[in-house]
């Protein structure tokens, strides 16, 4: 007969056992459900491509020894990233069109009828005033990236796509958009950069415009365009010594003022050097020098054609309550 405490130690090597067998099914059910996938755009005949991002941790910023290095991109501190999907391109005017402009999306609609996700169901969201100017500027629309909005429309497309999907988008953190950049790499850009030009649109090779979305090569981890074509929006206020404040990485800088954020990626408009996946720019007040208006568009930037966005998903979906404050940025104006 076996003892009454041996029948407990084992029941409870049992339990563990079981235990352990199930968080490793479960952990491998959730790797499974962690893999690139499409996202549709109800109402529309559009699709956006989301690439799934492994966690990891990794050297944030640029070594001194770095080629064109900027004093804000030190020092290189460590950061700790968890899993998240990021556009595998930059949004293209085929989409922020949908969001920016009711007529188009209603348009879609009555050729694309579906009753869940109609423009009547997002209807309550804030949209952009009209522009003034095509904000393309005649560059090209149609699988072009968009560009010319401020990071605060950014987010609220991110706000336009949570009410159109059911899933949480927003805009990448800095050091997301870093990690994503590198693709594991630890070299000025994410590829040899003797082959610059088969990775990136910028100024020698971009003919002074931007071009469609995914026409050069991509990174290692299946991202277009982190290098060139148009700078991108990220989540944070910009610091330019944010590092040495918070030299072990936090989660991102909240935005309390309207300038500066930060923008990242270089552009078509820009030299080989702000390209690299360390480089940082500030938003200026000059982006909207062409705007007439007092107060400011809080939606249009007239003259930051260099400028567009992408968006990403973290794995772990926020609270309700936290997906509520990062859709209700502060209203700042711009005089």
């Amino acid at each position: 007969m076996v003892p009454l405490n041996t029948f407990i130690i084992m029941s409870k090597k049992s339990l563990y056992l079981i235990l352990t067998v199930f968080l490793c099914f479960k952990a491998v059910a959730q790797d499974s459900n962690f893999k690139t996938y499409t996202q549709k755009i109800g109402g529309s005949p559009q699709v956006y491509d989301m690439v799934a991002i492994p966690g990891g941790e990794y050297m944030m910023g640029s070594p001194a020894s770095e080629k064109g290095r900027r004093a804000d991109e030190g020092p290189q501190h460590k950061v700790k990233i968890e899993p998240f999907w990021m556009g595998k391109t930059e949004v293209t005017w085929d989409i922020y069109d949908l969001y920016a402009f009711k007529n188009m999306e209603k348009e879609m609609g009555a050729r694309h009828p579906d009753p869940d996700k109609s423009v009547q169901k997002t209807d309550a969201s804030t949209r952009p005033s009209p522009p003034y100017v095509d904000m393309s500027f005649g560059m090209g629309r149609s699988g072009y990236p968009a560009i010319n909005m401020t990071q605060y429309a950014a987010i609220f497309f991110c706000k336009w796509l949570y009410e159109k999907t059911g899933i949480f988008y927003r805009l990448p953190t800095e050091a997301e958009w870093e990690y994503a950049c590198r693709a594991g790499s630890k070299t000025a850009y994410s590829f040899d950069e003797a082959k610059i030009d088969e990775y990136a649109w910028y100024r020698k090779n971009s003919d002074a415009a931007y071009k469609k979305v995914g026409t050069k090569k991509p990174n290692a981890w299946g991202l277009y365009d982190m290098h060139g074509n148009v700078m991108e929006w990220t989540l944070d206020q910009y610091i330019p010594d944010y590092y040495a404040k918070q030299p072990k990485g936090e989660a991102f800088a909240p935005v309390t003022e309207l300038y500066p954020t930060s923008v990242r990626g270089g552009s078509w408009d820009d030299e080989a050097a702000d390209l690299r996946s360390a480089a940082r720019v500030a938003s200026k007040p000059e982006w909207k020098i062409l705007d007439p208006q007092l107060p400011k568009s809080e939606w249009w930037m007239t003259s930051a054609s260099f400028v567009g966005f992408r968006v990403v998903r973290p794995l772990k979906t926020p609270s309700q309550e936290e997906i509520n404050a990062y859709y209700s940025p502060k209203l700042i104006e711009d005089y």
